[in-house]
């Protein structure tokens, strides 16, 4: 193996400035067996390459050569397969795993003990050696691995070590010397044994010679060491002396180090006991104020925030590791609770005496001012009109004021004990809902009064004002239960369905076939009536806005809240948008902000709002069907409102809803009109000049315009226009088909020109179109109107005329008409003798009163038919000339009247009627 580790450094690795360190004989396992060698490498120059490199003898012949290479960095592990038992087999991890079989157990670990020793000098890169002997990783001597490393490398190095430079050269200058150094080398080597042999002599005779200086030296010697001696013995002395010192230094050292440890100990203690004392010691003030805080009186109530945000702060400080098992700690946070529990129960008793004596008190004002209106009138309508003096609600500004000192209060009650908090919650909802109920309620009564007495009729509408044994009756029952109150609106809710089922034939409709005259309704009523809904709308706003400001103030509420039977909200499709109508189911809701909780607490308090004001809408439909219009411009405009400063929030949710029920009943006003005009009959007797329902959608339109004039919203309002004059134009084409008394053209050209007129005179964007369209309906039936009356004053000479015509159409030349024995020139002298100026002067006189018969006074259409009809009769007289001049040229046959006469005929007629 030496032999052929000296033939690869030769001949493979020394070219290459390389130095082969370690070599193993392998073959690859479970393969026919091809004998390689496995060489540990480094490169002479620095920085060293550390490389394992495959080398196989070629088949042609006994020289090697080099096949594979692979760099040492890239080796991640070895696995020499057994590390007790002796097992050749052994794999390399480069990029893959080669798997080898030594020759030999020794060389194997031979070979990776090499490897091993490279890494650790070279690389120290981390390679898994596994199943690999300790012994063999020289993992038993921890210390000194470097050393061991570079000895063991040394040992492997001193088996072949080449010369350096200078020993190459000592060697050529000492073999120049010698002419037969090369050609005679056993003489070369006795040359050079004999010199060496000499200089030995040398050597020996030299020391013997020195023998006496040797002598000499080692007496000085002998003497040096007894100095040593002494040196030693001081240093010894020195050492123990300085022994004592450092024990000394040692114990002040400890001493000095004990004093640290105890002055830090006692400096952490002092900043522990601050910490506890600064942070969970309250002041005896604070604990009087919890305990007997006066509750009622301004300073009382700051003394007790301030009392309870110490209490507050005191119970959330952070402590440290360790402080909950100290026994004063748990003293102070027993203590913490009791006072907290204590005064929650005292705040929460409190404010719930508060809520009761507010709502009293908001009570006996209710009855007050009911028992002094029914005191001062003697009967029902001198007691209402006394009460609906103002229309206004009860101010809860004081109540508010009041209740808000209480506020911060209500915030620590909220982060300390939520249960009573949220008891609290709830019974003022329970009272305010009872509170707005009456107040509400009482409200729309007034509103209700003065509604219905705009006319006669409606006074059956009003309701006294309650009893004394009612509102004792619910002032008394505060005091034995804060569960949920619930007021009855069954009257109004009988009111409101027998007003659904009968007022379409109770109401007065300004479009009413029976009943069609703008004298029927007093537009200062319907004012009336349109000032009353904004007033009520506007004290309402108000009342809800403060309300809801105030339980965002006082009861701070956070987001995420749920609320027990609180109602949800289904969206409605309506004209300009969606609004919401909520309805309550049984279980909770997931609220997912702030706005949804307080939207929800404003619908438990003001729960009949919405009932009371679809009541209201109820009474003003049946009323009057038209006020509808007024209460959807005002709802539309506080919708509009409301939505602009909170679309979310409880008011913009209740108007949406409501304004759902009023664009119900104004839609269903427009079906009404629509039905009557499909079921108009009109005379057989008398003329039928304009409809009524044409009148009436002129005054519709007219009460509309000055009704939207400055809405914000006129969607609903072009929709209505669309289908009434789309039902206008269907009725009116089918009136004038079944009139028997008045021809068709004139009734479709009156009412059509009505139409356009109204059109005009309102200027309706939105009916542009049928404006048009009325224009040509008027034009095209008056032109046929026109047509029809005229072919009878000069019946004879029409039909004459038609028959030339008939001819020329036949293919007879005009010039040849007159050879015609039924169009010749004594015919046409015949036919025109029977109309002379008189004749013709007479039959349009007839005209002029047929025409008189036909047409209403009202559209004033006389004049304007007549001059077309004179227009259209010079039209067929000059057409009669010149079918004489062509058809008869040069006969000399002329009219018997002029134009001049026939402008003179319609003047005196038109003059003498």
């Amino acid at each position: 193996m030496t032999a052929i580790k000296h033939a690869l450094q030769r001949d493979i690795f020394t070219p290459n400035d390389e130095r082969l360190l370690s070599i193993v004989n392998v073959c690859k396992a479970g393969k026919k067996k091809r004998n390689c060698f496995l060489c540990a490498t480094v490169t002479t120059e620095r920085p060293v390459q550390v490389s394992v490199v495959k080398v196989k003898k070629s088949d042609k012949g006994d020289f090697y050569k080099r096949q594979t290479a692979w760099a040492l960095r890239d080796l991640t592990g070895v696995d020499a397969k057994d590390a007790i038992k002796e097992n050749p087999e052994f794999d390399l991890h480069f990029d893959k795993v080669y798997k080898w079989v030594a020759s030999s157990t020794a060389e194997k670990n031979t070979f990776i003990s090499c490897i091993w020793k490279l890494n650790q000098r070279y690389l120290r890169k981390k390679i898994d050696f596994d199943n690999v002997s300790s012994q063999l990783l020289e993992e038993s001597v921890p210390s000194g691995e470097n050393q061991s490393v570079a000895g063991g490398d040394e040992e492997v190095v001193d088996e072949y070590q080449e010369l350096n430079a200078r020993e190459e050269q000592d060697i050529e200058i000492m073999m120049e010397g010698c002419e037969y150094a090369i050609s005679n080398a056993e003489a070369f080597a006795e040359k050079l044994s004999r010199e060496l042999q000499v200089l030995d002599g040398a050597n020996i005779q030299s020391i013997m010679a020195s023998e006496k200086q040797v002598n000499i030296l080692m007496q000085l010697l002998d003497e040096a060491l007894k100095e040593v001696d002494q040196i030693e013995l001081k240093l010894s002395s020195y050492e123990e002396m300085l022994q004592s010192v450092k024990e000394q230094m040692d114990q002040i050292s400890e001493s000095n180090h004990l004093i640290q440890l105890s002055n830090t100990n006692n400096s952490k203690l002092l900043s522990e006991i601050e910490f506890l004392v600064n942070h969970m010691d309250l002041s005896k003030g604070h604990i009087k104020a919890l305990q007997d805080g006066d509750l009622s009186s301004s300073r009382g109530i700051e003394a007790c925030t301030n009392a309870s945000e110490a209490l507050l702060q005191c119970m959330n400080v952070a402590l440290r590791p360790g402080h909950d098992m100290l026994q004063c700690v748990k003293q102070q946070q027993q203590l913490f609770a009791d006072l907290c529990e204590q005064f929650a129960r005292r705040l929460a008793s409190h404010l719930n005496n508060v809520f009761v004596q507010q709502f009293t008190q908001a009570l006996l004002q209710i009855y007050n001012r009911s028992y002094y209106v029914s005191v001062s009138g003697h009967d029902q309508s001198s007691t209402l009109a006394q009460h609906s003096v103002e229309l206004t609600l009860p101010n809860h500004h004081p109540f508010h004021r009041d209740l808000l000192r209480y506020a911060k209060l209500m915030e620590w009650l909220k982060n300390t004990d939520y249960t009573k908090y949220d008891g609290l919650t709830k019974n003022y909802m329970d009272y305010l809902s009872r509170l707005y109920e009456r107040e509400i309620k009482d409200f729309f009564e007034v509103a209700k009064i003065k509604m219905a007495g705009i006319t006669k009729e409606g006074k059956k509408f009003a309701t006294l004002p309650r009893k004394e044994s009612a509102v004792k009756q619910e002032t008394e029952s505060l005091h034995g239960s804060s569960g949920k109150l619930t007021g009855s609106t069954s009257s109004l809710n009988k009111l409101s369905v027998q007003s659904s089922g009968s007022r379409r034939s109770q109401s007065s409709s300004l479009l009413d076939m029976g009943n069609m005259s703008a004298s029927d309704l007093d537009v200062a009523d319907r004012t009336k009536f349109d000032k009353i809904f904004e007033q009520v709308l506007s004290e309402l706003e108000p009342l809800c806005l403060a309300e809801q400001d105030f339980i965002c103030k006082f009861f701070k509420l956070p987001q995420h809240q749920t609320l027990p039977g609180t109602p949800v909200v289904d969206t409605l499709e309506m004209d300009g948008g969606i609004s919401s109508r909520p309805h309550t189911p049984g279980g909770q809701l997931s609220i997912s902000s702030e706005k949804d909780v307080i939207r929800q607490m404003m619908t438990k308090i003001f729960r009949c709002i919405e009932v009371e004001l679809n009541n209201l809408i109820a009474l003003g439909d049946k009323i009057d069907s038209f006020n509808s219009l007024y209460m959807l411009v005002k709802m539309s405009h506080h919708v509009w409102t409301a939505e602009n400063a909170d679309p979310a929030s409880f008011l913009s949710t209740t108007l949406g809803n409501v304004l759902v029920t009023v664009k119900r009943n104004f839609d269903k006003c427009i079906s009404y009109q629509i039905k009557q005009m499909e079921e108009v009959k009109i005379s057989k007797k008398s003329k039928v000049g304009i409809l009524p329902f044409v009148s009436g959608f002129e005054e519709f339109a007219e009460l509309a315009e000055s009704i939207f004039r400055n809405a914000e919203r006129r969607g609903d309002l072009d929709k209505a226009y669309t289908k009434l004059i789309k039902a206008v134009f269907i009725n009116v084409e089918k009136v004038a088909s079944e009139s028997q008394k008045t021809p068709r053209d004139v009734v479709m050209m009156e009412n059509f020109h009505h139409i356009f007129a109204t059109l005009s005179r309102l200027k309706i964007s939105c009916l542009e179109n049928e404006k048009r369209d009325a224009k040509q309906k008027y034009g095209d039936h008056l032109q046929s109107y026109v047509i029809n009356s005229l072919g009878q004053p000069l019946e004879k000479l029409n039909h004459f005329f038609e028959g030339v015509e008939a001819r020329v159409a036949q293919g007879i030349r005009e010039d040849e008409v007159s050879y015609q024995l039924a169009f010749n020139k004594q015919e046409l002298r015949k036919v025109i003798k029977e109309y002379p100026g008189k004749e013709v002067k007479k039959g349009l006189d007839n005209l002029y009163k047929k025409v008189d018969k036909h047409l209403c006074e009202e559209e004033n259409l006389l004049q304007v038919v007549w001059h077309s009809m004179q227009d259209e009769f010079i039209r067929q007289y000059k057409h009669f000339e010149g079918l004489i001049a062509r058809c008869y040229p040069g006969s000399g046959v002329t009219m018997e009247f002029t134009i001049q006469d026939i402008l003179e005929y319609f003047s005196s007629i038109a003059q003498s009627h």
